[in-house]
């Protein structure tokens, strides 16, 4: 009476099925929920023309018509900056007799991450 037989019968090997992970739909609304969240976000964009120090008793002496000087000379590129950081140089156009700016130059996200540093 030998009552241990190995089992042979019905031995089908199986594994839970599941999709790729493109094709599942949880995943696929989660990536554009993150995205949707991060498109929300505003921001302060700003297009700086130049720089300048005055003393507070020569700004109380600015009128209608005054001039000041910038540290850029005529055509140099503009700098464009997000939240007080900049992102972008370029130049000034009209476009239907407004002011404009054409990007020429994106800074790289290198030169960002390492200004963010540097403000930090």
């Amino acid at each position: 009476m030998d009552e241990t037989k190995p089992v042979t019968e019905n031995l089908e090997a199986t594994a839970p099925v599941t999709a790729a992970p493109e094709e599942t739909p949880a995943a696929a609304d989660t990536t554009g929920k993150n995205l949707d969240f991060i498109l929300d976000i505003p921001l302060r964009v700003s297009v700086e023309l130049g720089r300048t120090k005055i003393l507070v008793q020569d700004l109380l002496k600015l009128h209608k018509g005054s001039v000041m000087e910038l540290n850029k000379l005529a055509g140099e590129p503009l700098e464009v900056l997000v939240n007080n950081r900049v992102v972008a140089r370029g130049e000034v156009i009209v476009i239907n007799e407004k002011f404009g700016i054409r990007l020429t130059d994106i800074v790289n996200h290198a030169e960002r991450i390492r200004e963010l540093g540097a403000a930090a």
